[in-house]
């Protein structure tokens, strides 16, 4: 059960949520999936949550645009952001927690206090003391275990897989990674597609990408068209009152071959799927542009995104 700073727990002996033990001010030091997600649970039970990272935007990884409406959409709900910003130092004082931050290029320190802080800088596999030293298991300098393209350490009887192998640290990639390891083993042809693993932030609204993005297929030279729809142009989203955000898709520009799609907005972890499958089976914007969603439902911003990749949309 979670708890407070004090050690008490937030619900009372009803099991009803005690309001006295959410923390008015939180900080999340790291602007990655992980801090989102967290702060964006404590910014809906009532805390001020403030956001600090070392880069000059959130989620640097993602999709630009994606993450710009996605920082504008947390900002509504009342968070705040110190981009470009490094801690120096914390101190644990009374009943809170004193930060000193400073311009991540340097300049002049100051000083917050917050109730609770929450340090989500990145995460590591955990490898050290399993004793891969003296089985003749090399790692890497961040401890991840280094394999072939079938998982094969350089002991030719042990195989990784997941969180300890490189790559992002996701339930799904690890549990596609085990498949295609046993098949190897079993003597099949084991594989995992690796442009086709989604990721997705589980705030509210949630946010989804798989394939490239934008900045990705600009910086490789690759010609592209790009579609997007807005969930305020959905029907079904308007009727639940979740009508912030967008499906983008991004499409190679002479094959249409689906190369990325990123979505922000109401069970974007849920219509990603739509993208992944298109994208492992080849498909074109047009593909999916031309094939029959139901109506009210969110997917149709999905279908509308494609329609405006290959050509244009109808109901924006």
């Amino acid at each position: 059960m979670p708890v407070d700073n004090a050690g008490g727990k937030i619900v009372d002996s009803t099991g009803a949520l005690d309001i006295s033990k959410i923390p008015e001010t939180m900080a999340v030091i790291g602007g990655g999936v992980i801090g989102l997600e967290m702060g964006s649970v404590w910014s809906r039970l009532g805390t001020k949550v403030t956001v600090i990272e070392f880069m000059d935007r959130i989620c640097p990884a993602m999709d630009h645009e994606l993450t710009k409406k996605f920082q504008t959409t947390l900002k509504k709900q009342g968070f705040k952001f110190q981009l470009k910003t490094k801690v120096m130092e914390s101190k644990v004082e009374g009943d809170g927690v004193t930060l000193k931050t400073e311009a991540a290029a340097g300049g002049k320190e100051k000083d917050q206090k917050f109730d609770i802080v929450l340090v989500a800088t990145g995460r590591r596999p955990y490898t050290e003391g399993l004793g891969l030293e003296e089985l003749g298991i090399q790692t890497d300098r961040l401890g991840r275990i280094e394999v072939d393209s079938h998982f094969k350490t350089a002991v030719p009887s042990i195989y990784a897989i997941g969180d300890c192998i490189d790559g992002p640290m996701l339930a799904h990639k690890a549990e596609e990674e085990g498949i295609a390891a046993i098949e190897t083993i079993a003597g099949y042809a084991g594989h995992v597609n690796y442009d086709a693993i989604p990721g997705v932030i589980y705030t509210y609204p949630e946010v989804a990408s798989v394939g490239k993005t934008e900045e990705e297929l600009k910086e490789a030279g690759t010609a592209y068209n790009v579609g997007s729809f807005p969930f305020a142009a959905n029907s079904r989203a308007r009727a639940n009152g979740s009508s912030d955000g967008f499906v983008k898709v991004l499409a190679d520009k002479e094959s249409d071959k689906i190369l990325g799609v990123h979505i922000v907005g109401p069970n974007a972890g849920e219509m990603i799927a739509e993208g992944v499958l298109g994208m492992e089976y080849g498909a074109s914007s047009e593909d999916i542009a031309r094939t029959c969603h139901a109506h009210p439902t969110l997917s149709e911003a999905f279908k509308e995104a494609c329609m405006d990749t290959y050509d244009k949309p109808i109901h924006f």
